[in-house]
């Protein structure tokens, strides 16, 4: 029986959670008077970093060995057609681009801005969503 390897993803946050710990360990050592946002925060994130790592482990064990973990694979080992369809020639990620930055624009600006632009960048999600869909359920 073949042993699976741990994912590339799993070893980054697996290894992210001792590091935000000891930071945060180090962090509350040297803060004089103790500051709790920077501790609550750096330890908010070694625990997100566990459960994103948590996640990653228990869906990858349903999943099939990955060319991208193989240490001995070659990039032809790739070349399949698994990993989705997308766009050659879209433009509703520029749509969505710029109505989204002028609603971040706007939160600095005014909120009026925010309400012109929100519309804009609701479209632009559902077109950019549903691009391919025409007729019943096509794709």
């Amino acid at each position: 029986m073949r042993v699976k390897t741990l994912s590339t993803e799993f070893k980054t946050f697996a290894l992210l959670v001792p590091f935000f710990v000891v930071v945060a360990a180090v962090y509350a050592y040297f803060t004089d008077p103790m500051e709790w946002v920077g501790i609550v925060g750096l330890s908010l994130t070694a625990c997100l970093c566990a459960f994103i790592a948590g996640f990653i482990w228990l869906t990858s064990r349903k999943v099939d060995d990955r060319p991208e973990d193989n240490e001995l694979g070659e990039i032809s080992d790739a070349a399949t057609d698994n990993y989705g369809f997308f766009s050659p020639h879209s433009w509703w990620p520029l749509w969505l681009g710029l109505s989204s930055a002028v609603v971040f624009l706007g939160v600095a600006i005014g909120w009026w801005l925010v309400m012109i632009a929100a519309p804009f960048m609701a479209l632009a999600t559902v077109g950019w969503t549903f691009e391919y869909f025409r007729g019943e359920k096509a794709v």
